[in-house]
């Protein structure tokens, strides 16, 4: 059996000198962005392994908000890094694909989004044989349905929610509940973003903290503190608007010593019954309303001022027009709290000039952790943290050294490789 191959032109054209030198040009683009993959594979495994160890643990609500203050990403690109970090860690095929140049970030980044250690391999090839357009739309429909088991599964979980809710003998209250999968996505969806807000996870393994303040709370703690920043927050919103607003109020006594220096001894105490520190009275005194009461020797209430608030309305509309959200270094959170750069009871005055906004996580980080703020001559604020060290608004740049007239990335090993 003979082939035959297909006509060809007597003469081949020679490519012109401008055809072969866009070639080389393209060719140069497509290698660079196969180093420029190589490159953000090592950066997204560092990242895994920065946060994984709590590095970002300085103050920082989050890895993702450590990396839009020390890299400057935009904050949804740096929870997307770091989104893929975390998953890269146990898709190693994926983990390579990137790191030899064969996939894009941006195919990778899709491909996170539903690929698992069994869909893995599969989900590669798709990478491999489309553009990422093409992977997009594959992993906007990655899913089996069956819409009859749907329905009976939805019918079930719907008829066996239930939330039990009952005070222990210590007088806490325990809660134990079944939801719906929707309602428990939207809860822990809502108790991450309020967990975010609040903490940050520590180095996972290492030698204890000294300073029990900075000690990392348990996963259990930081959900009953982010389900308390819900419960707080809905009733700041009215979720009960025909009920009076003072019904919800959480009313904390502080003696006046005790507010000024929280050294001094006294009492710091919920309405309800419980003591909470005076570190705590601090920092919820700098912008609530405020009832002076005077007592007489034995005890008894003898005077009772009026209540205002620490910072009046006009002066908080200005706070929040100034300051546009929480000043702490990096944190892009726009709701705050007013916060007395000297406290008023220490004779500090309410005026704009000794206000700084902060978020309730930075809040709390100045005045029961051991950050400090101060005004500098200038009007700028100046963090620190706990050891004293400067927190700058924006760290300085990482030099890339220069080699044969050109940059170039360098590789590191990381710290005790």
């Amino acid at each position: 059996m003979s082939t035959r191959s297909p006509d060809l032109p007597a003469t081949l054209q020679p490519t012109s000198p401008r055809i072969a030198e866009l070639d080389r040009l393209g060719d140069e683009i497509a290698e660079l962005s196969a180093h420029l993959e190589a490159a953000t594979a090592r950066l997204l495994e560092l990242i895994r392994e920065f946060d994984v160890r709590g590095g970002w643990n300085t103050g920082f609500r989050s890895c993702a908000h450590w990396l839009a203050w020390r890299v400057g990403l935009a904050p949804g690109a740096a929870r997307e890094h770091v989104r893929v970090a975390r998953a890269l860690g146990s898709l190693p095929a994926l983990a390579e694909a990137l790191g030899r140049g064969e996939l894009s970030y941006a195919k990778v980044r899709a491909l996170t989004r539903v690929a698992t250690p069994e869909t893995e391999a599969r989900l590669l090839a798709v990478g491999r044989a489309g553009t990422a357009v093409h992977v997009e739309r594959i992993v906007r429909g990655w899913r089996r349905v069956d819409r009859q088991a749907e329905a009976r599964a939805a019918a079930r979980q719907h008829a066996g929610r239930a939330l039990h809710v009952y005070q222990d003998a210590d007088g806490t209250v325990v809660l134990r509940g079944r939801l719906a999968p929707e309602v428990g996505a939207l809860l822990l969806r809502a108790l991450d973003a309020a967990r975010e807000t609040l903490y940050q996870r520590r180095r996972a393994g290492g030698s204890p903290v000294s300073d029990p303040a900075m000690e990392a709370p348990t996963r259990p703690q930081q959900q009953a503190d982010a389900l308390a920043l819900l419960a707080e927050t809905a009733l700041h919103h009215e979720l009960d608007p025909g009920a009076p607003g003072e019904r919800y109020q959480v009313v904390v006594h502080v003696d006046a010593a005790v507010l000024a220096d929280p050294k001094q001894p006294g009492q710091s105490a919920l309405e309800e019954g419980g003591h909470v520190p005076a570190g705590t009275s601090q920092r919820l005194a700098c912008d609530a309303s405020r009832v002076v009461m005077r007592h007489d020797e034995d005890g008894r209430v003898v005077e009772v001022g009026a209540r205002r608030r620490t910072i009046p309305p006009a002066l908080r509309r200005a706070l929040l027009h100034r300051d546009q959200g929480c000043r702490f270094p990096g944190c892009t959170v726009r709701v705050g709290q007013g916060h007395h750069v000297r406290h008023w009871a220490q004779g500090g005055p309410t005026t704009l000039s000794n206000l700084a906004l902060l978020c309730r996580r930075h809040h709390r980080a100045v005045h029961e952790e051991g950050y400090q703020i101060e005004r500098l001559p200038d009007g700028a604020l100046e963090f620190r943290r706990p050891n004293g060290w400067l927190l700058p608004e924006v760290p300085p740049a990482v030099p890339v050294p220069a080699v044969g007239g050109h940059r170039q990335a360098q590789e590191f090993e990381p710290a005790g490789g």
